[in-house]
Parts: structure tokens; C-alpha cells; sequence
């Protein structure tokens, strides 16, 4: 699989914070459904101070996914969700028309 170069960012960073002493967590789009701004393979990375770099999805799911990583850096455990807007609700979130997205969260050891 091609890495795109903002993909290698992410993970740059999220080394770059991790040896910094930041707890860090990644996410990545493992599939989606329907529509879905960013496709499997997306990637964002967040540190425990809340600052993100990447991109997952856009709207209210990239909020979700800070939620969510910040309860994997405090756990330890991984964890994946899906996020699910109907097309009427789409517009309503920030998203383009309606679609599901798994993602996967990992705290960075």
C-alpha cells in the first residue's frame, strides 16, 4: 500500500510527540460506507493535551475521535467505533451526504 506524504506526517509527529514524553494515540480509517470524506488508511494522530495532526473523516466525527483517544492514552487499551450519519443529517454535521466510518484507535507505545 502507498503511504501518501501527509500520512507520514501524522505518524512523524505522533513519534516526534511520543519522544517528547506526550502519551499518544493514532487513529485509523479501517472502512467505510456509503460516503466518507477519507478513505481506509486515514490517519490522525492525537497527544494527551488534546492537539491533533491528520484526518479522518471532517465534522463531528474528527471530535469523536479526540474523545475517543483520549480515553485510549488513559486506558491503554485499543479500541474501534463506528460513526454513522443518515443523509438528512449529513448537512446538519458537516458532512457531505450521509455514510459510515470504522475507525481504530491505539494508544502509541
Amino acid at each position: 500500500m502507498m503511504v501518501e506524504p501527509f500520512e507520514t506526517d501524522v505518524l512523524l509527529a505522533a513519534r516526534t510527540w511520543k519522544d517528547a514524553g506526550h502519551r499518544v494515540a493514532v487513529a485509523t480509517v479501517v472502512s467505510t460506507w456509503g460516503s466518507s470524506p477519507r478513505p481506509p488508511g486515514s490517519r490522525l494522530a492525537v497527544r494527551d493535551d488534546s492537539l491533533f495532526v491528520g484526518s479522518v473523516s471532517g465534522g463531528c466525527v474528527e471530535s469523536q475521535v479526540l474523545s475517543k483517544a483520549l480515553e485510549v492514552m488513559e486506558t491503554g487499551r485499543p479500541m474501534v467505533f463506528e460513526v454513522g450519519v443518515t443523509n438528512d443529517r449529513a448537512w446538519e454535521v458537516g458532512l457531505a451526504c450521509g455514510g459510515r466510518v470504522e475507525i481504530y484507535v491505539e494508544p502509541l507505545k
